[in-house]
């Protein structure tokens, strides 16, 4: 190790000298005096004297407010850690200096290597700096949030396990593979190029309708915006009043019929339940002008009207997923301006609708922002309308979780020219579908940016003023704990805009795992309270928890709102809505 000049470092005096690591024998004594005279005088905001810590702190955070006195706190801590790591170093002692607590470095080439664990263990230092220096800005919330992204997406791309050069993992895989993972590399690579995304698992091992997608049933109507699906009963008797499934349409429905199980949709059915689905069409270019108010009418209304007709039910029980959540609210909304009350009850699953806190997804929405998409895919200022293209939308979602879901399969497949393992999850998140512009901006616009669906007459949907408060059914809305896209305490934010009677869940696990948690596996937990406070932390510090899956809390529930039992129907739809074709029908085959 180069024991030269460094970048020059600032003393309490101002005065700008260069920074020399401590000649001699790299004892205790040596590097506790060392780091002494290279400290950073408190208060004042000197730089501590490692080299790069300047460029840490100077570039990345440019023209952003810290105090000085949390400045000086994290350079004290900073330059302690750097001081202990660089002991270890000296003394040689690979095993106990330089912990590294992290999935990434968790190899014995990273362990056992002393520059590959040391190269580890300062990016470490390095990210827990500039993460803390994230958290130290000063500003409004949507800034630091902002800073917070951009740091974080730094950070994690400049692993040392992202780069081939200093991946140990890799080069003996180049070395035992005689440069063929180097080749198997290059062709993923330049395969993933033409796709326009990373690929994530082996696609040719699924097929929709094959292997995902399987429970029995068939495709009763369609329409240019959707086709409504119904399931063969799997028992004798059913409940009188159908179940309506509205997934969002930003993904393929088939996250709730994954495998059969895993599958909601057959779950609901063994439970005595007719189940009846959305599966929204990939939009095209014949698709690019439809917008919001064309999703409520012709697609979350008309499914409400057909499921009415074929089951010959006044009222039947709804679920909505995530923006399907939101957009069945929409659309029972506008009936209820119309004078209808078609539903028995409401489940949200994951779904915003007051939008106050969106989480992650918040740095993506600003004015500008939504500006920029009016122009380009709203037709906004007589531009033409567009598309947004599914693959901008998957690759967004990837980087919320880049670790997991980017750089992972960077190293696998291109540095180590691995195959990614066939997953059916990973297989449907790449499944990806296209948005119409117009929709796109008005979601955009009058949710995530403006919060105005929350507000009583505030939007007009379908030429009807829209009042959440007026649906005015029993309702259960469900959130996960780890949720990075709709939080869970978003989530219970709908609570106080929805009148009868609520029930709230909140699930362990994330956005679809937390979802998709079927009873036999018995995994996770979740937790209930039957009091509603206002503060959602209020409502967790009073909540029980259960062992296991959400989903016999909610079939409980929804039982009592399905009316009595009557033998099974012995055919899809009725004489008007015969069957088209079986499931899982085209609709949901359509590729972005």
């Amino acid at each position: 190790m180069a024991t030269g000049k460094g970048a020059a470092a600032s003393t309490s005096e101002g005065k700008s000298q260069p920074f020399k690591f401590p000649p001699g024998p790299l004892d205790p004594a040596t590097w506790l005096e060392w780091s002494r005279q290279w400290q950073p005088s408190a208060g004042n905001g000197a730089s501590p004297g490692f080299p790069g810590f300047e460029a840490l702190t100077g570039q990345a955070l440019a023209g952003v407010k810290i105090d000085p006195a949390q400045m000086a706190e994290i350079q004290q801590r900073y330059m302690q850690d750097f001081a202990e790591l660089w002991r270890g170093l000296a003394e040689g002692d690979v095993e106990s200096a330089g912990h590294v607590h992290d999935r990434r470095f968790a190899s014995d080439a990273w362990r056992k290597n002393a520059p590959y664990r040391y190269a580890a263990a300062f990016y470490l230092l390095n990210a827990r700096a500039m993460t803390a220096l994230a958290d130290a800005v000063e500003g409004d919330a949507k800034t630091r949030q902002r800073i917070r992204f951009a740091i974080s997406q730094w950070v994690d791309a400049m692993s040392p396990a992202n780069f081939l050069a200093t991946n140990p993992d890799a080069q003996n895989r180049l070395i035992e593979s005689g440069g063929e993972s180097l080749r198997n590399g290059v062709r993923n690579m330049l395969a993933d190029l033409g796709r326009g995304k990373i690929s994530q698992t082996d696609e040719t091992a699924f097929e929709v309708g094959r292997n995902v997608a399987v429970t029995e049933g068939a495709v009763v109507y369609e329409n240019e915006y959707f086709q409504l699906l119904q399931y063969k009963p799997l028992t004798d008797k059913v409940y009188a009043r159908p179940l309506l499934l509205v997934p969002p349409c930003i993904n393929k429905y088939y996250i709730l019929d994954l495998q059969p199980e895993s599958s909601l949709v057959r779950h609901a059915v063994e439970q005595g339940h007719t189940v009846f689905l959305v599966s929204w069409r990939n939009p095209d270019a014949s698709m690019a002008e439809s917008t919001w108010d064309d999703f409520i009418e012709h697609a979350a209304i008309r499914a409400i009207e057909v499921v009415r007709e074929i089951s010959g039910q006044d009222k039947i029980n709804v679920l909505g997923f995530c923006v399907g959540g939101t957009i069945i609210s929409t659309a029972l909304a506008v009936l209820a301006a119309r004078g209808e009350k078609p539903a028995a009850s409401l489940t949200l699953l994951t779904t915003l609708l007051d939008f106050a806190d969106t989480g992650i997804l918040d740095v993506f929405v600003d004015e500008a922002h939504v500006q920029l998409r009016e122009a380009t895919l709203g037709g906004g200022a007589g531009a033409p309308c567009g598309l947004l293209r599914g693959v901008e939308l998957a690759n967004t979602f990837s980087f919320l979780r880049p670790n997991d879901l980017v750089w992972n399969y960077v190293v696998d497949n291109y540095l180590k020219g691995n195959t990614p393992v066939p997953f059916d999850l990973l297989f449907w998140n790449g499944d990806a579908t296209n948005l119409p512009g117009p929709w796109y901006c008005w979601y955009l616009r009058h949710t995530y940016l403006q919060d105005e669906l929350k507000v009583p007459g505030k939007l007009t949907v379908c030429n009807a003023p829209v009042d959440l408060g007026s649906i005015d059914v029993p309702t259960y809305i469900y959130g996960s704990r780890e949720d990075h896209i709709v939080p869970w305490t978003a989530a219970y934010a709908s609570t106080p805009l929805l009148k009868n009677k609520l029930r709230f869940v909140l699930g362990a696990s994330g956005h679809i795992a937390g979802v998709i948690n079927p009873p036999a596996k018995n995994k996770r937990s979740y937790w209930t309270n039957d009091a509603l406070p206002e503060s959602a932390h209020d409502w967790l510090g009073g909540a029980q928890e259960h062992r296991g899956s959400w989903w016999p809390d909610w079939m409980a529930w929804l039982g009592k709102q399905a009316g009595a039992k009557h033998a099974a129907p012995a055919e899809y739809g009725n004489a008007r809505y015969t069957a088209i074709e079986p499931a899982p029908g085209r609709y949901v085959k359509a590729k972005a």
